[in-house]
């Protein structure tokens, strides 16, 4: 490559020479990189980072794409896997360990046991009192009101007590200019019953005619 022609110091490559492509296709089948084609990019800028395909037929040349495939180191998976397998032992040989470890065993479940049944203790008590609340002194109170609430251990008990106050209900937004609308009817409607009846002069009848009212059946 170019970039490989302007360094100092490092052995020459012979273009000509299909050696190392042939290293490098026969390490394919060990999925260490693998040839990939490049979609578009994921973002709006050139600088983005583009899609990438893995293509079925795998074989190397140097006008393709590949992609390096690295997992890191993997102690943490191993060292998992070696202490679950000795927790299950130590649990099913159980019988076999010594009196202490098994009286200490034993507290530490009952320990657990304990916080359990003061949870449950807990959340039964704070329902009844706020059903006494509801009743005596509306709208009630909670205990603990962010027990069950998705929030970190400490935050579960603050605040201690609070009432229960439903949400506030928003408002809903006023249009703009509905105010004026209404107005502008107001005003056409006044304006219509004015040109249909009472607000309109009448002309007089002249000197000496007489106005007769004809019925709308004839008899």
């Amino acid at each position: 490559s170019p970039a490989y022609a302007k360094l100092k110091n490092v052995p020459p490559v012979n273009p000509e020479d299909d050696s190392a492509k042939q290293l490098l296709h026969s390490m394919l089948q060990y999925a260490f990189f693998l040839r990939v084609n490049r979609g578009n990019a994921t973002g709006s800028s050139s600088s983005s980072p583009k899609q990438i395909q893995v293509v079925p037929m795998q074989e190397f040349a140097s006008d393709y794409y590949y992609a390096w495939f690295y997992e890191g180191s993997q102690w943490r998976t191993y060292f998992g896997a070696v202490a679950l397998v000795a927790v299950v032992l130590a649990g099913v040989m159980f019988p076999l360990w010594p009196m202490k470890l098994r009286i200490g065993a034993w507290y530490l479940s009952m320990g657990g046991f304990g916080l359990i049944g003061l949870f449950i203790a807990l959340s039964i008590f704070r329902l009844i009192f706020y059903v006494i609340t509801l009743v005596v002194a509306s709208p009630g109170i909670w205990i603990f009101p962010k027990l069950f609430a998705d929030v970190g251990f400490v935050d579960s008990f603050i605040p201690g007590w609070d009432w229960d106050l439903p949400p506030p209900k928003k408002e809903k937004k006023k249009k703009r200019g509905e105010g004026e609308e209404k107005k502008k009817k107001r005003k056409q409607v006044g304006e219509s019953d004015s040109a249909n009846g009472a607000g309109t002069p009448v002309e007089k009848a002249p000197s000496g005619a007489r106005i007769e009212e004809v019925s709308d059946h004839d008899d």
